[in-house]
């Protein structure tokens, strides 16, 4: 039996730690839902309620209600941020009470979400009858050209009333927007993946050079409507609240003072 002399074990000793610091594990977890689809979702409903023009009710007290959508609605809170954000930068005046507001913006949307379709030129995977033990029972899928396109959909609608006599004042129409993203495979190589959530065309996550044929989609930084704004009238003073024409029988004008009043 060879024993080791004190020089060499203390050799040995010292790349222990070096072995010892190269185990371990990295624990990887993806959300529930794909990063993908909520950007697809969150941009065609950026473009949907950039479309909307709010100037109907600039410097007006406004409240936001929308209990028209379910809390079931995934993205409902990105969309109720982005409604709200529109009314300020447009000039409305948000108020969180609703009695505060001389009119109410009914919020409501008819889509929220997305859908895919795909397309497989060659030959499908199939699977075949078990006839000889030993015999693959399975051809794998051959695909001289596939593609996957992903869209997401948003369909939005507003209108606004006011609040004290229920007159109906403005309403948007319905409006609609998508956003795409697309993953190709060409004789078995890609995925080349391009859209509108993309800057540019990528292989397998990586960006590629500009080509042409592939670059097709504008940009996403391109596209987006919704960008960094400065609002120099944040430090105006708050509105008076509004007053219903019908108190003034009760209380009298010189009561109400320079308070708007909703007749």
């Amino acid at each position: 039996m060879t024993r080791l002399r004190p020089r060499q074990f203390s050799a040995a000793l010292a790349f222990v730690p070096f072995l010892a610091a190269g185990c371990g594990t990295t624990r990887m977890t993806d959300t529930p839902r794909s990063a993908t689809e909520m950007l697809l979702v969150s941009q065609a409903a950026d473009r949907a309620v950039a479309q909307i023009d709010f100037s109907a009710l600039v410097g007006k007290t406004v409240f936001l209600d929308a209990t028209s959508i379910s809390e079931k609605e995934l993205d409902k809170g990105y969309l109720v941020s982005l409604v709200r954000q529109q009314l300020l930068a447009t000039g409305a005046l948000i108020q969180d009470e609703k009695p505060r507001a001389e009119y109410v913006v009914d919020l409501r949307t008819g889509g929220l979400g997305t859908d895919r379709r795909s397309t497989l030129v060659g030959t499908p995977a199939v699977q075949l009858p078990s006839v000889l033990p030993g015999m693959p029972t399975s051809i794998p899928e051959i695909a001289l050209l596939k593609k996957n396109d992903q869209r997401g959909i948003a369909k939005v609608g507003v209108f606004a009333y006011n609040r004290i006599t229920g007159r109906a004042l403005w309403q948007s129409g319905t409006v609609e927007a998508e956003s795409r993203v697309n993953d190709t495979w060409v004789f078995g190589a890609g995925p080349f993946t391009r859209g509108t959530i993309h800057k540019q065309t990528e292989l397998a996550g990586e960006p590629l050079p500009s080509v042409p044929l592939l670059n097709d989609v504008k940009p996403a930084s391109a596209q987006n409507p919704l960008g960094e704004q400065y609002f120099p009238n944040s430090q105006a003073p708050a509105p008076a609240p509004v007053v219903p024409g019908a108190l003034l029988g009760v209380t009298g004008a010189a009561a109400v003072g320079d308070r708007p009043v909703a007749r």
